[in-house]
């Protein structure tokens, strides 16, 4: 939690870019697990919410009046029932007061208050919910179904929302720097682990402790596999076995901001030849990323100049053919690479993917394109401005039913050795992930540690631990 006047400094922007109307905040509730009193956790507040309010309790709602200059904090006092069980919280003045927030009511008065607001105002603005007990609140509240929901959320406050999050600031920056640190001690940890014989779920688990022991918990679900062509693969009781790669795609939560790397090691400690070839084009791209993406750049075109780059490299090793712009053109380096570059990242691993990536990751000037197979995958392309995060993730996969696709098809036929693709349909997939702060003259990498993954530092630490 940051000090009081950032937090009355983000609503006053958020005022100043909404404009007018009511504003609607409403914070997370406790989420049953298999019964109500058995709720998930830890507790995960509502990143939006948390951003202009600051408060982690369940059950709290913000409601800001624009046009009067208002705002409000409402929710229920606890008892001393709950006390017994939960221990003493602050009352909901109390908290209020913690953020800059002046006036307080329960949560039975909520739709007095909109209403009463709403009939001069004759708009209430909010963001589209993504769960079912704010579609409920929605519904009862405004009386728009949930199914409209979603199409009926405020487009101005989209845009404010999307406007002030993307640029981090330095204390934002400094929480994001420590979660990447808390970042590597979990990524070490599982190259420290890895060998053949134990189960792709055991070093899973020794990542998921780091992240609940050291920050808040997981930005997200650990992804730990060897069959890495599978872009978000569970860990499961595989036994790790000698000659393949496993990736690790993990990131935890500290101060409320996130983390997110990947790392592809191999299981024995040492890449064999081939895999050291497809490694080295994963690792040059994931560096050149560092020379090119600066305020004023798109990031769409970061994107497509790391595709050329691996196309040019893949057509080295006889896997691609033709001439490389063209190529990319037609999409044929999705083969390899069926996701963007990256995403933009904060609050969320994602970061505000639920009001919209159209929003998010792209603008009024940079549109996404939903044709292509893989560009289509695009989350992030409109031009970078300094604060921004986003992560640095090329990859390349060997994904046999696409392969099988393809060649069926005689898809991009005239940019692939679909004879050679044949022998590396057991290959597996490779990425290498870090996350990207744009700064006034270029970017850097967060976190003050780099985990390993150029090819010798690498083998050294998985086997010395140095």
């Amino acid at each position: 939690m940051f000090n009081k006047e950032t937090y009355v400094r983000r609503r006053t922007e958020l005022k100043r870019l909404v404009g007018k109307g009511i504003i609607l905040l409403p914070g997370n509730n406790e989420s049953p697990c298999n019964y109500p009193a058995n709720s998930y956790a830890p507790f995960r507040q509502d990143s939006t919410f948390l951003y202009y309010f600051g408060q982690q309790r369940d059950g709290l709602i913000g409601v800001i009046d624009v046009d009067n200059d208002e705002e409000w904090l409402l929710g229920d006092d606890i008892d001393v029932e709950d006390i017994v069980w939960m221990g003493f919280t602050p009352s909901v003045s109390d908290l209020a007061a913690e953020v800059g927030v002046t006036k307080t009511a329960p949560l039975s008065e909520l739709a007095k208050i909109v209403n009463s607001k709403s009939s001069k105002s004759k708009y209430v603005h909010f963001l589209p919910p993504y769960r079912h007990d704010t579609q409920i609140l929605l519904h009862d509240l405004l009386g728009i179904h949930p199914s409209k929901q979603k199409a009926a959320a405020s487009l101005p406050l989209i845009q404010a929302v999307v406007k002030q999050r993307a640029t981090k600031s330095r204390e934002e920056i400094a929480c994001i720097d420590a979660a990447c640190d808390v970042g590597y001690v979990m990524h070490t940890t599982a190259q420290m682990l890895i060998k053949p014989g134990v189960t792709e779920r055991f070093v899973a688990g020794q990542v998921d402790g780091i992240a609940r022991s050291l920050s808040q918990g997981n930005s997200f679900a650990t992804i730990f596999s060897q069959h890495g062509e599978i872009m978000h693969g569970s860990p499961s009781d595989a036994l790790l076995e000698d000659g393949r790669l496993v990736i690790c795609d993990a990131g935890c939560e500290l101060n409320d901001y996130c983390s997110d790397h990947t790392r592809t090691m191999p299981v024995n400690g040492r890449f064999t030849q081939r895999q050291q070839e497809i490694y080295s084009i994963v690792e040059e791209c994931h560096d050149y990323v560092l020379q090119v993406a600066k305020p004023g750049v798109k990031y769409m075109d970061v994107h497509f100049a790391v595709c050329r780059r691996m196309v040019e490299r893949l057509k080295e090793l006889g896997l691609m053919k033709g001439d490389t712009d063209e190529a990319v053109s037609q999409g044929a380096h999705a083969m390899f690479l069926p996701h963007g570059l990256g995403h933009m990242m904060g609050m969320d691993v994602h970061d505000m993917e639920g009001l919209g990536q159209i929003y998010v990751g792209f603008d009024d000037e940079t549109r996404p394109n939903l044709e292509q197979f893989g560009t289509n995958c695009l989350r992030m392309g409109r031009r970078l401005q300094p604060g921004f995060v986003v992560t640095d993730e090329p990859g390349i996969y060997f994904i046999p039913h696409l392969i099988d696709l393809w060649r069926q098809e005689g898809h991009c036929r005239e940019f692939l050795n679909f004879d050679l693709l044949e022998q590396y349909k057991d290959f597996g997939g490779i990425r290498i992930e870090d996350d990207l702060l744009i700064t006034d003259d270029g970017c850097r990498f967060l976190g003050t540690k780099r985990i390993p993954y150029h090819p010798d530092e690498l083998e050294a630490f998985m086997a010395t631990g140095k």
